[in-house]
């Protein structure tokens, strides 16, 4: 989330922890999770039986490519409860930038930031039963840490969603052979390719466009799968502010089990007005233009071997609307390609992303209003059985968009002027 100064991205971007912003490229996927078409192989079920959990499960199955695999879920007999699983996972990682300044008053995006940082990017643990008519999730635990490709280092934390350290918590209803359930409680959005966790996508630091989208939120939701094709349609507060307007779909269309197209949407159905609060409980007011927009997207799985390539479009806008607080029309495109390779049956794989984004209006959609830049990043990972360790190396170049509101182009730096920045991220993780 943005806005033009960083304190304002501090506390806004909720789904993305102090500055806000997040991990990439998702290739292990739960199904509740934002990372939805991924590798049902790996068998990562954060976010339960999701909504989705058929035409995830459609997508990649018959693929070999994955950026992590996590150990089976420990079983566990519930008695009267039935058959429950238990999975989890953490990470954290020491992080590197340049363009950091000592002092948090001057202008620079990464002012007040040390060069170099240590955090936590989650630790989260997972029960759920996925049998039977009564279906239901419960994930808790802090998070929110993970960093995104140009801005500044995150901290996890319990604190980011109204339920505090409750990360999803909601019930399925779905009944034998019908290929609708329906979900309640606190849901994963549908937005996007890349996912919460870092565990759950190829590189550490994470795009633009998972940056703008919407996180967690309450709601209701449903789901249809039937063949090749599955929808998915949820309605709730979007961004955690308990105004209830926000509607979301995705679709997706498995052309084999290695390909599939999905299409998403998100949008305000009314408006959400400024004194309304959103993630770590901080005022929307800060970001009126994300709270209040329109979003559309789509995303392409393609599997071949060990070679895993996602290229994901992203247009959002929101219209003027005096009441809101969006006082000028304000919009963003963002495009990237995600990739993976596995390095045979060795415990290697190499992560990549390519990005570039353009945004228009007063409003600041990431780093800066008017922003537009490139970034790139590689994420060469190892893994051995339930431990992992992963090196990411990113690099963005800023092409428009001043920061520091000087019409100067660029946001890092004591002065706010540099059009560069450079982060390296080493990364060490358990899955349960």
């Amino acid at each position: 989330m943005g806005v033009a100064d960083c304190g304002v991205q501090k506390s806004l971007h909720g789904k993305y922890a102090s500055v806000g912003f997040y991990a990439s490229q998702v290739i292990i996927c739960s199904e509740q999770e934002k990372g939805r078409l991924m590798k049902r192989l790996v068998m990562i079920r954060f976010g339960g039986l999701s909504l989705m959990a058929l035409s995830i499960a459609a997508v990649g199955m018959g693929g070999k490519a994955k950026a992590l695999t996590a150990p089976p879920e420990i079983k566990i007999d519930g008695g009267p409860l039935g058959q429950l699983e238990l999975s989890g996972g953490m990470s954290g990682y020491f992080d590197f930038a340049s363009g950091t300044a000592d002092s948090s008053a001057t202008p620079g995006s990464f002012s007040g930031i040390s060069p170099a940082n240590a955090n936590l990017d989650s630790l989260l643990v997972e029960l759920q039963k996925t049998t039977g008519v009564l279906q239901y999730t419960i994930e808790v635990g802090p998070y929110n840490g993970t960093p995104a490709l140009g801005g500044p280092p995150a901290k996890a934390t319990t604190n980011f969603f109204r339920t505090g350290p409750l990360y999803f918590g909601y019930i399925t209803i779905a009944p034998p052979d019908s290929p609708v359930t329906i979900s309640a409680g606190q849901l994963s959005s549908l937005e996007g390719y890349e996912a919460g966790p870092s565990w759950l996508n190829a590189n550490l630091y994470t795009s633009e466009l998972w940056y703008v989208q919407n996180s967690n939120s309450v709601g209701v939701s449903a789901n249809y799968t039937h063949g090749p094709v599955s929808v998915t349609v949820t309605y709730g507060d979007g961004w955690d502010t308990r105004v209830f307007n926000f509607l979301q779909a995705l679709g997706t269309y498995s052309f084999s089990s290695n390909n599939a197209l999905s299409l998403y949407y998100a949008g305000n159905l009314g408006r959400t007005g400024a004194d309304a609060s959103t993630y770590n409980q901080s005022s929307v007011g800060f970001g009126n233009n994300y709270v209040n927009s329109q979003m559309y997207g789509a995303f392409y799985s393609f599997t071949a071997g060990n070679l895993n390539l996602v290229p994901e479009v992203q247009y959002v806008y929101a219209k003027v609307d005096h009441q809101a607080g969006v006082d000028k029309f304000t919009s963003n495109f963002g495009a990237l390609v995600l990739g993976d390779y596995t390095f045979g049956s060795s415990p290697y794989s190499l992560g990549g992303m390519a990005e570039y984004f353009t945004s228009n209006g007063p409003s600041t959609w990431f780093i800066a209003p008017h922003a537009e830049a490139v970034g790139f990043e590689l994420s060469p990972t190892w893994q051995y059985k339930n431990i992992f360790f992963r090196a990411s190396a990113t690099y963005l170049h800023m092409l428009n968009g001043s920061y520091a509101g000087d019409g100067t182009t660029g946001a890092y730096g004591g002065d706010g002027h540099g059009k560069d920045s450079a982060e390296l991220g080493l990364e060490a993780g358990l899955l349960l």
